[in-house]
């Protein structure tokens, strides 16, 4: 069995920047830098995982939460009148 090899934070940073913008496939990548593909794949899982802040400014968040709660409103309106119209339809045919 192989020796586990142990990488300091900046080459892992670096080698998930590099496989970033490289514009070859990640495996030509990790070649490259003598580690695995499976390696430099999780370190890149890693990486976008501890990217989730959020991108959003508070005022940013507050207008989206309307936003939603406008759609939300609409949709049902909207529903609503579909069956209304159904129910007229029916109605005047019947």
């Amino acid at each position: 069995m192989g020796r586990r090899a142990k990488f300091d934070d900046e080459f892992r940073a670096q080698a998930v920047e590099m496989a970033r913008v490289a514009g070859r496939p990640r495996y030509r990548v990790a070649a490259d830098l003598g580690i695995s593909d499976t390696t430099l794949a999780k370190w890149m899982a890693n990486d976008k995982a501890s990217d989730n802040e959020d991108p959003l400014t508070v005022s940013e968040r507050e207008e989206l939460e309307q936003l939603r709660a406008e759609k939300r409103y609409w949709v049902m309106e909207r529903e609503i009148l579909k069956k209304a119209t159904a129910f007229w339809v029916k109605e005047s045919n019947g």
